[in-house]
């Protein structure tokens, strides 16, 4: 495995800490659909969270905008869908954003909350 995937694997489990910290309950993991994941899906209260994770190291900066473009937006969007139909819930959703950042081993965190309407 790649270094990127091994970033990418520490990332979401330390955005994952991050939301059970924060109160949020971890729904799943790395759902699939057609072509669509979802890395992280949590709920808090009655809103469903549908979590995109992006993991870096320092001195790579690339705007999320860029990384997240309308064809993701639209997989996650559908994948969503299919999680809310499949396990018939009636909550609100939200699309989130957390990047995380690894600087020589120390991570910070930074969590974009409605995240599609900042685009």
């Amino acid at each position: 495995m790649g270094k990127h995937n091994d970033l990418g694997k520490l990332g979401e489990q330390k955005a994952v800490d991050f939301l059970l910290q924060e109160g949020y309950e971890i729904c799943s993991r790395n759902y699939r659909y057609l072509k669509g994941e979802i890395d992280i899906i949590a709920k808090k209260e009655d809103m469903l969270c549908i979590v995109e994770v992006k993991s870096r190291t320092s001195g790579f900066f690339e705007a999320i905008s860029d990384t997240i473009n309308k064809k993701k937006i639209g997989l996650l969007v559908t994948t969503a869908n299919h999680y809310v139909e499949e396990n018939e819930l009636d909550a609100d959703v939200r699309f989130d954003v957390i990047t995380v950042i690894n600087d020589k081993g120390k991570f910070s965190i930074e969590h974009l909350e409605n995240a599609f309407y900042h685009f």
